[in-house]
């Protein structure tokens, strides 16, 4: 498991709480972080994935307000100074991600494109 650095991703205090609720739910939490992730796909060319899960051999692992983070390092290029933020509005509530490094996004706002010259040949 490697260290990045403390910012590479920051949570809200709302998405913490949220975090920190859902984990509580769970039988075994023990060793269990929120994995940051991008996916290909979609109609902008990338997705996020959220999702519980343990640490892998190659994640990026770090601690933001009490909550274990996870991210790969193919993503962590795509999502480094991103934030993820629990918002609840109209349309439902969820998790949002909010990246400095996205340059277009779909209108039905669950993918995203960046510069051409920050995607790596293996995506």
């Amino acid at each position: 498991m490697a260290d990045a650095p403390q910012a590479a991703i920051t949570l809200t205090g709302k998405a913490a709480e949220k975090i920190d609720e859902l984990l509580g739910g769970q039988g075994e939490v023990e060793g269990q972080a929120l994995r940051v992730a991008v996916r290909g796909g979609g109609c902008s060319g990338f997705q996020y994935a959220l999702a519980f899960d343990r640490a892998g051999d190659d994640d990026h692992v770090f601690e933001v307000d009490g909550v274990s983070v996870l991210v790969d390092k193919v993503s962590m290029q795509f999502v480094l100074g991103s934030e993820v933020d629990y918002v609840e509005g109209l349309q439902g509530a969820g998790f949002q991600v909010n990246n400095p490094n996205v340059v277009a996004a779909c209108g039905c706002g669950s993918s995203f494109q960046v510069k051409e010259d920050e995607v790596p040949a293996s995506v």
